[in-house]
């Protein structure tokens, strides 16, 4: 039975949105391979697994090349042709920019962006050499909100998720017209352990009660996945009207409201 469904790829899927959208891929039949960094990998892939399908669980560190690498050899030796992958792994830190660690943001970029590449190269590469005959071929490249605006408080972490925006928008591009199709998730504040794990917990941020449903969310990123498009915010109407909003507003208007938000609340 295995051999017969499809195969998804899912870096970070072990907790938050990437589990979910593991879980929104195995609900519609495919076997997933996840990634995490903590023993917790191995329990979500039978969480996963309850759903009727195959789990591949790999622990690895993915901020470094040899993590990302691992994983995709991991993935490889299943000898099966990847039908969607999604590149959802990505880490956040929130504080003000003279008093962050710049170990902890390099890491971060390391993650978000580096990582984001270098998976993608290989998953690029793998469904080019494919073809179509082995079916839909697709890629969900999980952004933010925050690549939208100036994300003071956080001042790395946004520029590393418009990276991963424009970079989804650009090789959807390139992989037009060979079949393979390229969509860009931009979650908005959703509830999670992100912001708690990104140090901001004495944040507005830190409140998970007015926060999107993660399962929504993910729902939302491969419904637009599936149907072609090129990006989805995900969240509720609020959510999608602020990146609506963003696009009418200066960035220093923007850069303000961000900031109250993400500002420590000492």
């Amino acid at each position: 039975m295995t051999a017969t469904r499809p195969l998804a790829l899912v870096t970070g899927g072990s907790s938050g949105i990437g589990f979910e959208l593991a879980a929104r891929l195995a609900e519609r039949g495919h076997d997933v391979a996840i990634s995490g960094q903590s023993e917790r990998v191995h329990h979500a892939a039978k969480e996963l697994e309850e759903l009727g399908v195959e789990a591949y669980p790999f622990r690895a560190d993915a901020a470094t090349f040899d993590g990302v690498e691992a994983f995709w050899r991991f993935v490889a030796d299943l000898g099966r042709p990847i039908n969607v992958a999604c590149l959802n792994v990505g880490i956040g830190v929130g504080g003000a920019f003279a008093d962050t660690d710049l170990d902890d943001e390099l890491r971060m970029i390391a993650i978000n962006c580096a990582g984001t590449v270098h998976m993608a190269k290989r998953v690029v590469r793998a469904m080019l050499d494919q073809g179509s005959d082995q079916g839909n071929r697709r890629i969900l490249v999980v952004s933010s909100v925050s690549a939208t605006t100036p994300t003071p408080y956080e001042p790395v972490y946004g520029p590393t998720k418009a990276f991963g925006f424009s970079f989804a928008e650009s090789i959807r591009e390139e992989l037009r017209e060979d079949g393979i199709a390229v969509t860009a998730l931009l979650p908005g504040a959703t509830a999670s352990e992100f912001h708690a794990n990104a140090g901001m917990g004495d944040t507005v941020f830190g409140d998970n009660s007015w926060k999107n449903d993660r399962t929504e969310v993910a729902r939302q990123g491969i419904e637009a996945l599936f149907a072609g498009d090129d990006h989805v915010v995900g969240g509720d109407e609020a959510t999608k009207r602020q990146v609506v909003d963003h696009r009418s507003m200066s960035e220093p208007e923007k850069a303000a409201r961000q900031g109250a938000m993400a500002r420590p609340q000492r």
